[in-house]
């Protein structure tokens, strides 16, 4: 996991990406879609976040989150 990400999980971040803010819950570096076809699946990098006062968490890429 990046240090810098490391440090921000459970605080307000923004992902630059889509310009929403929420609050990080972890950083996988080395994540595989369990849902992909075996013959698809590759291992990524995801930065997980919610939204401050609940609702769908989304994944973004780990170089677009910032400190909100």
């Amino acid at each position: 996991m990046n240090s810098n990400l490391a440090t921000l999980v459970g605080q307000l971040v923004c992902d630059e990406a889509t310009g929403r803010i929420g609050v990080l819950k972890a950083v996988d570096d080395e994540w595989i879609d369990p849902a992909a076809p075996s013959y698809w699946r590759r291992t990524q990098s995801l930065a997980f976040i919610r939204p401050e006062r609940g609702g769908r968490e989304w994944t973004t890429c780990p170089e677009q989150v910032r400190q909100a």
